[in-house]
């Protein structure tokens, strides 16, 4: 059973959309294929209508450095 995952898990998302998508260029990621891609993720339980911009982009940095850790 996969971990329950929520808007305020922010790494675990990311972490869960980098190993789902490892290819994907972020450059090309919108907002609203983070929120599309986060609410289907095995494990997502939270309401989707609690999402919100900072979250999202949140969810995004967190991604980003996964990719390209300094």
């Amino acid at each position: 059973m996969p971990k329950q995952l929520y808007w305020d898990s922010v790494f675990e998302i990311a972490a869960a959309l980098d190993a789902r998508f490892p290819d994907v260029d972020l450059d090309q990621v919108s907002l609203m294929d983070i929120f599309e891609w986060t609410t289907r993720l095995p494990g997502f339980c939270d309401y989707p209508e609690l999402a919100n911009d900072e979250i999202l982009l949140a969810i995004f940095q967190e991604w980003y450095e996964e990719q390209n850790p300094i």
